[in-house]
């Protein structure tokens, strides 16, 4: 099993998509993939092909799908060939072009990991030690000369990734330029080195990579399984990092609108049309992917204080509060809906809450916006439904 990443783009010179243009172009790809359920690989090998996820942004779309083939390769120039002829025979795409089509994770140490989920090399307990399962195992012991070029390696490689952000300049990581060091506003802080905050950018990008595959498998892990995070015996990657009180309400649909979410939101990122955070939902998406930031530096020797306080410093300026944070605290279940929350004006945080827009200059990917049956109870009391 593969997650191909197809990343199409309208034609050059033309003007950017709108929001009702976005979302007929999300319809008109789902109507395509939804149509196919093989399609011929190179040398006559049938491809198979599993759930798909499309997210549009005003420059095209992204696709996300997973195909069982023998090969990556083969996953590869099967999916491509169908989404371009797709495009081609969809009218009111024929112009667009597929930018990119690729795995971008190594798929089979993924799935080793998850095999091993319960025998003896069963990824450890704790998620940020389980994600690091994901590095090839070494038949010894690397040499401190390896790790170092290793390390120095991925480093080039996120750097070279940090203009892709194109949301976030250098001053949202803290950097201080020289017209604001004459500000007595910033008084002795010195501010974050330029270099810090291009990596921890890079990182950002190849986090969201690693984040949104990583999704996939859950959703794939709780369709197959029929369960939720809570009663769900495999290993998942995000869907446990949520709050916990929610975790039995976090089924395959859940998960299906939490990744759309994820893609929705980072693509905003890097497309620059970023402004603010549109929901709870994309509140608790960014704490996991500046953990997993974080993670993935940590894995290659390159999480520093410098590189981690660029960080903190976009989340700093990315959220406008912090509420999201008492989710995770089971003290304060239901204070969004008490005298105490009306005085501090605390947005409603209850799961039916998580998808909707803070107001109505937020925008909300439609998919995501999509409401299953049950969702529209009382937010207050709904954690643990019996």
């Amino acid at each position: 099993m593969y997650v191909v990443t197809v990343d199409a783009e309208i034609a050059e010179g033309a003007p950017e998509m709108d929001e009702l243009h976005r979302v007929g172009a999300i319809t008109l790809l789902e109507q395509g993939l939804d149509a196919v359920e093989s399609i011929e690989g190179p040398d006559g090998m049938e491809v198979e092909l599993g759930e798909s996820v499309v997210a549009a942004h005003p420059g095209g779309a992204l696709l996300k799908i997973f195909a069982h083939a023998p090969t990556l390769e083969i996953a590869e120039e099967a999916v491509r060939a169908l989404v371009e002829e797709l495009l081609e025979r969809t009218e009111l795409l024929a112009a667009w072009s597929v930018e990119k089509c690729e795995v971008q994770l190594r798929p089979d140490l993924a799935q080793e990991s998850l095999d091993a989920a319960s025998g003896p090399d069963a990824p450890p307990m704790d998620p940020a030690v389980r994600r690091a399962h994901l590095a090839p195992p070494q038949a010894s012991a690397p040499s401190p000369e390896e790790i170092a070029a290793d390390s120095a390696k991925v480093r080039r490689q996120m750097l070279s990734l940090a203009h892709q952000l194109k949301a976030f300049g250098p001053q949202m990581f803290g950097v201080i330029t020289e017209e604001d060091r004459k500000d007595e506003e910033f008084g002795t802080y010195e501010g974050t080195l330029d270099e810090d905050a291009q990596l921890a950018a890079g990182a950002l990008i190849w986090a969201t990579d690693v984040m949104v595959d990583q999704l996939f498998m859950d959703v794939h892990t709780l369709t197959e399984g029929d369960t939720n995070a809570a009663e769900c015996e495999d290993v998942l990657w995000h869907l446990e990092d949520l709050p916990s009180r929610y975790a039995l309400r976090y089924d395959e649909q859940f998960a299906r609108r939490f990744l759309v979410t994820v893609i929705a939101m980072t693509t905003r990122f890097t497309h620059g049309t970023f402004t603010q955070l549109s929901c709870v939902a994309e509140e608790l998406a960014l704490r996991l992917l500046l953990d997993e930031a974080k993670v993935c530096l940590e894995t290659f020797g390159l999480l520093d204080d410098g590189v981690e306080q660029a960080l903190d410093c976009l989340a700093d300026l990315v959220y406008e509060d912090m509420d999201h944070e008492w989710l995770y605290d089971d003290a304060t279940d239901g204070i969004d809906d008490s005298p105490v929350g009306e005085i501090l004006r605390i947005a409603p945080m209850g799961l039916a809450d998580w998808f909707r827009p803070f107001n109505e200059g937020r925008c909300v990917h439609p998919y995501a916006l999509e409401t299953p049956a049950g969702d529209d109870e009382p937010s207050k009391g709904e954690a643990e439904p019996s």
